[in-house]
């Protein structure tokens, strides 16, 4: 499949799943929980292995001896400890976790890096990612399939330079990872609103009424009846999203609906990690505080933690 077919087959797949009549399209950019397993270290500590490690992770923990295990930990704990000066923060600890649950995205980028980096320079320039991504569509000026690639390029130039801090047009890798996952940085939040704006606002006045607002997550289809999810995200858009009731969402009331302030779930996890592992109550942990209690962060389990670690370095 040539790239073309590839993305009319992701477009038509988008608007198959736009089409179906009772399935909501989910806009919002929510933390994800950290473990689906119960918190409650009485009974285990599924939850805080799967914090620390990530849940894929976890499930391959049940080769080690205790001994082995707290050997990887300790190895581990002196990644995290980003300013080597022996203790582990709360703060170092939550970068860590974060860095866990968010494995994905990284594995994301370095699948892409491989094809976009084509001198293998170790930078990702527009130049490269343009030509890797659109390269001979973009010379036919009439495509037969009807996509506007050149709108679609235009838009990715646009993210791209948003996400080159220093506006060379040359990506490192983690302004290549803010380019392809713009929702993880804080930087890149106004391009997400602006292009979920320009996606719904069907009208082009700057705004999502209520009816582009369920017309995004719904298709009549012919059907009278709407679901009753419809109805209440009707009432939600009333109610919590028009904040200002002018019967349309701004750019912040679209950020507050897209981007909202959730319970930060790694910053919890990381306090009560030092919580219950913190000897001297100093407020942070030493290598044999953490290695102590081991069963806590990572049990008597197997991993490859090797690679876990050489990720963590790269990013």
């Amino acid at each position: 499949m040539d790239l073309r077919q590839f993305l009319m087959c992701l477009s038509l797949c988008t608007v198959c799943a736009l089409s179906k009549p009772t399935e909501k399209k989910e806009r919002v950019h929510h933390e994800p929980q950290l473990s689906d397993k119960p918190h409650d270290d009485a009974q285990n500590f599924d939850y805080d292995h799967d914090a620390f490690l990530g849940a894929e992770e976890a499930k391959t923990f049940d080769q080690l001896t205790p001994e082995e295990s707290k050997e990887r930990l300790g190895k581990i704990v002196s990644k995290i400890d980003g300013d080597k000066d022996g203790f582990v923060t709360v703060d170092e600890l939550k970068d860590w976790i974060k860095f866990a649950q968010k494995r994905w995205i990284y594995e994301d980028v370095e699948r892409q890096w491989k094809g976009h980096d084509l001198n293998e320079d170790g930078l990702v320039s527009w130049e490269e990612y343009k030509n890797a991504t659109y390269g001979y569509i973009l010379d036919d000026p009439d495509p037969d399939d009807g996509f506007n690639y050149k709108q679609m390029m235009m838009r990715d130039e646009r993210r791209f330079k948003m996400a080159d801090k220093d506006g060379d047009l040359i990506a490192t890798k983690e302004e290549f990872t803010a380019f392809l996952h713009p929702e993880e940085y804080d930087y890149m939040k106004d391009i997400v609103v602006q292009e979920t704006m320009e996606d719904i606002d069907k009208n082009a006045d700057g705004f999502i009424d209520l009816e582009e607002y369920i017309g995004d997550m719904y298709s009549h289809d012919g059907n009278a009846d709407e679901p009753e999810w419809v109805k209440t995200e009707r009432e939600q858009f009333v109610e919590f999203r028009d904040k200002n009731r002018d019967g349309k969402m701004d750019k912040e009331e679209t950020k507050d609906w897209i981007l909202p302030s959730d319970y930060d779930h790694a910053e919890a996890e990381a306090r009560h990690l030092v919580y219950e592992s913190d000897q001297n109550k100093d407020g942070k942990l030493t290598k044999e505080e953490i290695v102590d209690k081991y069963d806590l962060f990572v049990g008597s389990q197997a991993t490859d933690f090797g690679e876990a670690l050489v990720r963590h370095d790269e990013f």
